[in-house]
This record gives structure tokens, C-alpha cells and sequence, in this order.
């Protein structure tokens, strides 16, 4: 707990927030008003990154939302769209249900952001299942991973057991909480779902490599509940397992596709032919604008930025540019792959100027006056920037003959990326912002954040996108030390 603010004290805060409430809703009463259409949002944010939280609800933003002298805010909607909202901070973000007449307030740490939150309130309890669940939801699916190695059977049976016991909890919260329609149908979307996922991604997780196999191996009600799927269901369209599902269930899907016409035993997730069939199965089935935009360009950007192959990645655009709706994704996705085709082998990495924590400024250039490995890392993604530091560190003492550079993406002061470097033990040697973050971001393509460059002697591209944490990678350096 962050030593300037004790439980206590944001307890008294939000007793005085209650009471001023209550205090206006009297005078409201005496005006004879009747409205009850409202809600409050208000809370702390300890360690923020801006001074300011966006609210929104269905990618249309309703207010920024300014925090005040202690980080703390208090916000009333009025005319309230009772559902899902969505409050962001400094590039993280995280959901809540507001009904008529919550008043719901948070705390949260952004080194934490997730795990530190915490709803008091009234619309509490609701939220607090939900964020509970979301959190085990991550934790059991790295957990579905393993299971996926059991044979089917077995697998069904696991996967069975653990929709049970969140059935029961479900049911348990239903007896000691008054709920509504609106949460019930939330709650059971994300069980439900939730549940269908395992089940999609279980042949594709499968150490098995042929997958056509796999698919035979399986009980034939293992996908019966497909049929009664809405894959366009615009009321679920922004909840994340929801939309996990819609790409398990599409990567899956696309192995049967794709088996009827490959005679490769062991399947290639990276195959042009296979990502080709996933485009043309999206654009078949999925007939709402919004969601079909966004599975064509999850799947797009996600293999373009693992390919190296330009002939392959203009394909993959070309398909793509077809199939979507979306002016603004088509031209964020052409100059993502412009950018990243002309990174290819043999390129000369591209003059960007950044800055140093002296404030001097450079050109990326100058800097590489030997092997170079280039990685990248940003405040919002906390536990990356932690454990890539610490990789780097270890890297630095085993290969002293490469120069390995680290940039900060985060559009804030460098004050701040010092501070939090110097905080956890970090030299700052080496390490640099961009001095134009958005021309930079898309001159070097940097997605995703695991990005890392490596550069040769001569300052020539050896490979544009490879990562630190990858099996392969100390067998990369090796190479660009022989080069």
C-alpha cells in the first residue's frame, strides 16, 4: 500500500463523496426530479502516468476525466447507457458495469494495474466478481495450455470440471447478492464463453503436428455447441472472451479449411495458404462491420510483423484490403507493412533522431558503431519492462562485444522513464527515448513491444524483428558477433 494514503483515509473519502451525494440527491428530490438515469465513477490512481482517465463505452469516448491534486477523481454520467464501460490510464485500461444509480469508486496502482484494483460502492460487488473473474480467466488460461496435451476425453472432462466450480460460484454470489438481468447475462456470457474457448483452441494447442489427425481424434459433440453460436453478437462485441473466442474459434476452424487442400503433415500456422483461408472464413461468416474489422486485422498485423517474406506480406494485405471496412485499420496496415518490408536483411536501418537522459540529442545512427541489438519497452507494460531490463543485463555481461540499446515508447517526459530505470537498479547508459514517437513508431514498425533489431557492424539490418526472450535469440547474437 503506497505509504501517503492508507485504507483508512480513502475509506473517509468515500464516506464524504457518499455524503455529498446524498446531500444533492435531497435537493434534487425537492425539485420534484425523478430522474434516476445516472451514475458516479470516481476513485485514485497511485503511480499515474498522465493526469487524466478516459471513460468511454463502445469505442466512443465520453469524457477525459481530469484527476486532481491527490490523483483522485470523481465523475457523474448522466443520461446513462447502462452496460459495460471502459475507463483508461496512461495506455492500460480495464472494464466496469454501470447501472442506474451506482456510485462506484476504485483505487489501483498502474505498476499493477489489474491485480491492484479494487471497487467499493454502490455496483461493488458486481464489479469486483467481474474483475475476479477476469483475473482468474488469465490465470486458467495458461493453465488450459497444459491441459491441452491430454487426450481428448481426459481434456473434456478438466475443462468440464472447471465450468463447474464457476457455475457453483456463480449461482453461491446469485443467493447473497441481489443482481440483475443485465449483470447475470454478463456474467454467464464470460463462463460460457469463456468454455467454448478451451474447447476451440484445444487441437491447435495440441503438441500434436498434425492436426487433421487430432481433429478425427476428437468425440463427435465436441463442437455441438457451435450451432447455437452468434457470431455477431453486438452486445458482447467488446468483451474479451467473447472476442477470444471468435479468434480461437477462427484459427481452429481454418485447420479444416486449410486441411482439405494442404498435403503437409505438420501444420504451419505462419503457411500463407492457411492465414489466406482465415481471411476468406472471417469474411464469410462474419457479417457485422465492427467485428469483422477487427478479427481481419488482428489476424493481418499479426502475421504480417512475424513474416519476413515481402512477396507473402503484400499478399496477405492485398486479401486483406478486400475483405475490410475499416479507411482508417487499410491505411494503418498499409504503412505497417511498407515500413516493415523495407526493414528487411541487408536494409540500412532508417535515421531516426532520439534522446538520451541528458536531453542530448542523436541520431539512432551514430550510435551503432558495432554490433547492435535495439529493444524497446514502455511504463504500461510493467512486468516486460522489469523482466526485459533483466535479461538485458544478463546479456550485457556474457556478450561484452555487442552494444545493446534500449528505447522507451512511452509518450511522456524522460524524467519519468529515468526515474522508474533508476528505481529498480538500471543504468541509463544506453538507453534513449524517440524524439518523434509516432514517426518513429511507424518508420521501424514496432509491433509488438518484444520487437528487437539487430544491427551489424556495418549498420547493415540482420534481422528486423526477433526477440530477446526467444530460444534462438542467443544463437542470433552469436552470429551477428561472426559476421
Amino acid at each position: 500500500m503506497n505509504k501517503n494514503y492508507s485504507h483508512d483515509g480513502f475509506m473517509k473519502w468515500h464516506l464524504s463523496i457518499l455524503f455529498i451525494a446524498i446531500t444533492f440527491f435531497g435537493c434534487k428530490k425537492e425539485t420534484k426530479n425523478t430522474d434516476i438515469n445516472y451514475a458516479y465513477i470516481g476513485g485514485e490512481i497511485i503511480n499515474p502516468n498522465t493526469n487524466f482517465i478516459i471513460l468511454s463505452k463502445d469505442e466512443a469516448i465520453i469524457d477525459t476525466i481530469k484527476l486532481d491534486g491527490r490523483n483522485r477523481f470523481l465523475y457523474k454520467v448522466d443520461n446513462l447507457n447502462e452496460g459495460i464501460y471502459t475507463f483508461r490510464h496512461g495506455g492500460e485500461y480495464q472494464m466496469l458495469l454501470l447501472e442506474p444509480q451506482d456510485s462506484i469508486l476504485f483505487r489501483l496502482n498502474t505498476l499493477d494495474f489489474d491485480e491492484s484494483l479494487v471497487y467499493t460502492g454502490i455496483g461493488d460487488k458486481k464489479n469486483n466478481y467481474l474483475i475476479n473473474d477476469f483475473l482468474e480467466n488469465e490465470k486458467e488460461e495458461k493453465h488450459i495450455l497444459k491441459l491441452c496435451q491430454l487426450k481428448p476425453l481426459t481434456y473434456q472432462k478438466h475443462i468440464d470440471s472447471i465450468k463447474d466450480t464457476k457455475v457453483a460460484a456463480f449461482n453461491s454470489f446469485k443467493k447473497k447478492y441481489k443482481t440483475s438481468p443485465l449483470f447475470e447475462k454478463i456474467a454467464q456470457a464470460n463462463i460460457d464463453y469463456s468454455y467454448y474457448s478451451s474447447k476451440e483452441v484445444y487441437p491447435f494447442i495440441h503438441y500434436g503436428k498434425n492436426k487433421a489427425a487430432i481433429l478425427k481424434t476428437l468425440p463427435a459433440d465436441f463442437y455441438d455447441y457451435r450451432k447455437d453460436i452468434n457470431y455477431n453478437d453486438v452486445f458482447l462485441s467488446h468483451y474479451h472472451n467473447y472476442n477470444l473466442f471468435l479468434r480461437n474459434y477462427f484459427k481452429n476452424l481454418s485447420l479444416s479449411v486449410h486441411g482439405d487442400h494442404s498435403n503437409d503433415e505438420a501444420f504451419n500456422r505462419n503457411s500463407l495458404c492457411y492465414n489466406l483461408d482465415r481471411l476468406k472464413l472471417i469474411d464469410s461468416l462474419v457479417t457485422n462491420t465492427s467485428i469483422k474489422d477487427e478479427l481481419l486485422y488482428y489476424f493481418t498485423i499479426d502475421y504480417i510483423s512475424k513474416s519476413k517474406d515481402a512477396e507473402h506480406n503484400d499478399k496477405l494485405l492485398k486479401s486483406y484490403l478486400t475483405k475490410s471496412s475499416s479507411e482508417k485499420g487499410k491505411t494503418m496496415m498499409e504503412n505497417y507493412t511498407k515500413s516493415l518490408n523495407s526493414l528487411k536483411e541487408g536494409s540500412k536501418l532508417p535515421e531516426i533522431d532520439v534522446v538520451d537522459y541528458n536531453n542530448n540529442e542523436l541520431k539512432i545512427n551514430s550510435l551503432i558503431k558495432s554490433p547492435t541489438v535495439i529493444s524497446f519497452w514502455s511504463h504500461t507494460y510493467y512486468q516486460h519492462f522489469k523482466e526485459s531490463h533483466y535479461k538485458l543485463k544478463e546479456l550485457k555481461v556474457k556478450y561484452p562485444e555487442i552494444n545493446f540499446i534500449s528505447i522507451n515508447i512511452d509518450d511522456y517526459e524522460i524524467d519519468k522513464s529515468k526515474k522508474l530505470l533508476s528505481g529498480h537498479g538500471f543504468d541509463s547508459k544506453n538507453e534513449y527515448k524517440f524524439k518523434n514517437l509516432k514517426l518513429a513508431n511507424e518508420t521501424l514498425a514496432i509491433y509488438p513491444l518484444t520487437k528487437t533489431i539487430l544491427i551489424d557492424k556495418n549498420r547493415d539490418i540482420v534481422n528486423s524483428n526477433t526477440n530477446i526472450f526467444s530460444i534462438k535469440f542467443e544463437e542470433e547474437v552469436l552470429g551477428l558477433i561472426n559476421r
